[in-house]
């Protein structure tokens, strides 16, 4: 059995993602901080399926420990889903939060460089895959967001990651969603994607054969 690691994994895309891998045939680690999340979805997809592991991904010693009980678990690490993230209250420069952009740039960048880190033995030794939810917000221009600014970092990170672990054996894809429907928004965003919907895309490119890279999925509302 293959297994995948999905970081943010307790709502959202990260709680869809293990939900459609589980149904694919993978066993998955999920790590968040809110372990009382991951418990009930370890006991909706089953104990033999599915770890539970509290990770900060802002801590790389915290990321190094995840990848740890996984593999200690499984035996292996076919797979890392490099997924948790944050948005910005605050508008623009003008309007935004020093603080809010320190906690941004340590989850959406930082955090997933540290995952990549983390799992990159295990990854390589498997001649696995890395996946990152970057996001629409990382090729197209929004005035002002510093949000989309670390999304467009994770462009440009995964494109380098890409050609270093190519020769490797290791395939890197982006995820790059447009709006989604999900507990990052406080109010609800009508005609927006369902986490699902990101979800699949994530299982398409994990399904695709030795020899074929997805290196990234755009994934956005029909209507807008």
């Amino acid at each position: 059995m293959k297994t995948l690691l999905i970081t943010g994994a307790s709502s959202g895309i990260g709680a869809a993602t293990a939900r459609r891998a589980v149904e694919a045939g993978y066993a998955v680690g999920l790590a968040a901080r809110s372990k009382d999340k991951l418990d009930g979805l370890v006991a909706e997809l089953g104990d033999d399926n599915a770890q539970a592991l509290s990770c900060d991904v802002t801590d790389y010693a915290s990321q190094q420990a995840a990848v740890a009980a996984v593999v200690e678990r499984f035996g292996r690490l076919d797979a890392v889903f490099a997924n948790a993230g944050i948005g910005s209250k605050g508008s623009g420069t003008a309007g935004g939060d020093p603080e809010e952009w320190r906690r941004m740039v340590l989850t959406n960048v930082l955090g997933v460089m540290y995952a990549v880190k983390a799992a990159h033995e295990a990854i390589i030794a498997a001649r696995g895959h890395i996946l990152i939810t970057s996001s629409g917000a990382g090729r197209k221009v929004l005035p002002g967001s510093v949000y989309g600014a670390t999304k467009w970092a994770m462009s440009g990170y995964g494109a380098n990651l890409r050609e270093e672990m190519r020769e490797k054996g290791v395939k890197v894809t982006l995820i790059e969603p447009g709006m989604v429907e999900t507990p990052f928004f406080d109010e609800p965003k009508p005609g927006a994607l369902e986490a699902d919907d990101i979800a699949r895309a994530v299982i398409y490119a994990l399904s695709q054969p030795d020899n074929v890279l997805a290196g990234e999925i755009w994934v956005e509302p029909l209507q807008r």
